[in-house]
């Protein structure tokens, strides 16, 4: 497949209209086109680390409430789903992107590594650091990646995405309006030296006292903004050629020297 089309979701689903707006949302943006969905940061849970108080039912199983909803939703619409989910392991919680396919069946998941704790993040009482690598996840002829949040304030991830072959590398946050600037060229900076396209969803409204919002981003390869808006849906188009292109111009195709920087990683200590 030569194209993607990837529709960006700025809302939460908390609630007992949540499956049904979930539905809403998936078939307008599958009507634009779209063969994939991204929602935001645990998307079907309303933002508990406002506070430290973690709350137990926060958190489920894959078969949960959320989990089961999310996987009815892809399938009863048709279109590949980038969820979320607060999801117990056997001795933690954590926060975890999951990657339906058009049929409903789980493709497979994503844990959050870098976990804040400050003012209206305080996460690391609700979930704790993510112990699963990072993944590419093949999806209609395109390999996906996933960072969730603060992740991609970390390109070290990015780039191993890339090496891993990588063409997308999709950012659902929770992050507030004010800080939107800082992490602007961030994301731009990632896609420009990955070589893959790079965008974000982000949490739509203040939540709890957290001034939380800011626009959806899509930034092709060569770090050109192709989508940029507060809309509740943002639908961008992964082009192959495009990619191409990004990897064999400046600096797409410098080499990724990545026993350098392993033996440069070994040395240094956490």
């Amino acid at each position: 497949m030569e194209e993607l089309t990837i529709g960006l979701i700025r809302d939460v689903f908390v609630g007992e209209d949540a499956s049904k707006r979930l539905n809403q949302r998936l078939q307008t943006v599958k009507n634009m086109g779209c063969k994939l969905a991204v929602l935001p940061e645990i998307a079907c849970n309303a933002w508990s680390p406002a506070t430290k108080d973690m709350l137990k039912d926060d958190a489920e199983s894959i078969g949960g409430p959320r989990t089961s909803m999310q996987a009815s939703a892809a399938k009863e619409v048709g279109i590949g789903l980038i969820g979320a989910a607060i999801l117990h392991g056997e001795t933690a919680r954590y926060n975890t992107c999951l990657f339906w396919d058009d049929s409903g069946e789980l493709i497979g998941t994503y844990q959050k590594h870098h976990v804040p704790e400050e003012v209206g993040f305080w996460e690391t009482s609700h979930y704790d650091h993510g112990v699963e690598g990072y993944k590419i996840f093949p999806f209609h002829g395109f390999n996906i990646g996933i960072q969730i949040c603060s992740d991609m304030n970390r390109p070290q991830g990015s780039h191993i995405l890339a090496a891993q072959g990588a063409d997308v590398i999709v950012g659902p946050r929770s992050t507030e309006r004010a800080t939107y600037e800082k992490w602007r060229p961030v994301w731009i900076a990632n896609a420009l030296t990955t070589g893959c396209y790079v965008a974000s969803v982000n949490r739509p409204f203040e939540e709890q006292g957290v001034l939380i919002g800011g626009n959806s981003i899509a930034i092709e390869p060569n770090g050109t903004v192709i989508a940029e808006a507060d809309d509740a849906i943002t639908v961008f188009t992964v082009r192959r050629s495009t990619i191409e292109k990004a990897r064999v111009d400046y600096p797409g195709y410098l080499p990724c020297r990545a026993g350098l920087y392993a033996d440069a990683w070994s040395n240094l200590k956490e």
